[in-house]
């Protein structure tokens, strides 16, 4: 490691000592509902045991998605391994609650970009899509990065029952723009109750846990995540959940499953256990992926690179955007972060035509779970201004080992 960047390593870690104290203390915070909610509902190791066939009574997959609904200030909730992405529980969220004629409306920019062909604005008609069943899109973008609250209610007056999902999009995703905090999306959820009958649906994807609350504690009716990002801690193999209100979580279960059967089935073949230990680890996970990413913004503004947010910003997710201006830095800033991982770090990371995309990725991820992106990993689509989506960090130590592998090869060019 050169002079240069352990200087700027000990100047970082000197600037952001309040910052991180604050981070501990939100960790704290959820730390200690988690651990009411297990008390509350009695976890004990039987609750780990391996449903198989249909799953009925599975005491442990029923009594996680209770322990996922009072944590997050849920009326119901369900989590799965079998959720494939994040995009698959979009996915079933919003077919659960969209019927053909209705209008789904995402007042927060365009959707992550898989959704595009869920949703049916890109992609060949015939396949599925919402659009293919009638659904019709209306979109409205940020307004000097806050929600247009003005042009949302005149909208929802406008349109009225044809609206039934307002959908927030919590996190950036890969578009230019800030995260929505919880304050920011439950003045929204107060809006849309007052005029409206439509369901508010979030996708909470890198949200969970950098706050004291979630979206459904603040008037949501739907909260969606995957478990390879924040709540599943790192140690969850795979999966997704859904909370929020009771009518919402039993048509997105009716739609996970069949009409009829709902959450009354799915084996959880073992998969159990690993579920519940990350979802006690999550806080504290995400601390570690928080303090990363200041970490990060801190020393690659020192080498004049443009972050957002600055490294003095706090966070309502778990994202770092780094903007390099040029493919090859971009590309650079992969390969280092692949090299600093614990898994695949021999691997040369580069760009290719991934599925649901619409320009080619490069992807550095040298995770324990395939994909996972509460473990140290950086993407970035190769188009202008060439910006670097950093997220994850199991262990602080270990993110900064890789944020300063990452400076390395960027000094190299």
């Amino acid at each position: 490691m050169t002079e240069q960047l352990l200087k700027i390593a000990k100047e970082a870690e000197t600037a952001l000592a309040d910052i991180f104290a604050d981070i501990d203390a939100v960790s704290m915070k959820n730390t200690e509902k988690v651990l009411d909610a297990f008390r509350a509902h009695r976890v004990s190791e039987s609750h780990f045991a391996p449903s198989s066939g249909y799953g009925y009574d599975d005491k442990g997959r029923d009594t996680l998605d209770r322990i996922y609904a009072d944590v997050f200030g849920a009326e119901a909730a369900f989590v799965r391994h079998g959720i494939a992405s994040g995009t698959h529980a979009l996915a079933i969220g919003l077919y659960g609650l969209l019927r053909p004629g209705d209008i789904l409306y995402s007042v927060a920019d365009k959707p992550y970009d898989t959704l595009d062909e869920v949703i049916g604005t890109v992609g060949e008609a015939g396949r599925g899509s919402l659009r293919d069943f009638g659904v019709d899109y209306m979109q409205s973008d940020l307004k000097d990065g806050k929600l247009n609250l003005p042009e949302i209610k005149a909208n929802l007056e406008a349109c009225g029952d044809r609206i039934k999902v307002v959908f927030v999009q919590r996190s950036k995703g890969y578009l230019d723009r800030p995260t929505l905090t919880v304050a920011e999306i439950g003045e929204l959820c107060r809006l849309v109750h007052a005029v409206s009958k439509a369901f508010v649906v979030v996708d909470n994807c890198y949200g969970e846990f950098t706050e004291t609350l979630e979206p459904t504690a603040v008037g949501a009716d739907m909260i969606i995540g995957s478990l390879i990002k924040n709540p599943g801690g790192g140690m969850a193999e795979s999966g997704g959940y859904i909370a929020g209100s009771a009518r919402a979580v039993e048509l997105a279960g009716y739609r996970l499953t069949a009409v009829g059967v709902g959450l009354e089935i799915g084996a959880s073949l073992g998969q159990t256990k690993s579920m519940y230990r990350g979802f006690f680890y999550a806080p504290h996970t995400v601390a570690q992926a928080l303090k990363t990413a200041h970490f990060a913004a801190y020393v690659f503004e020192a080498l004049g690179c443009e972050a957002v947010p600055r490294y003095s910003e706090r966070r309502s997710d778990i994202i770092q955007t780094l903007r390099f201006g040029a493919p090859e830095k971009l590309i650079a800033f992969c390969k280092g972060i692949q090299s600093g991982s614990p898994v695949d770090s021999f691997v040369t990371p580069e760009p290719w035509d991934m599925p649901g995309y619409n320009d080619p990725v490069i992807m550095a991820a040298g995770t324990f779970v395939g994909g996972s992106s509460i473990e140290l990993s950086a993407d970035g689509p190769l188009r202008p201004p060439y910006t670097a989506f950093l997220q994850g960090g199991l262990t602080y130590e270990s993110g900064k080992i890789g944020i300063l592998r990452a400076a390395e090869e960027i000094l190299k060019l």
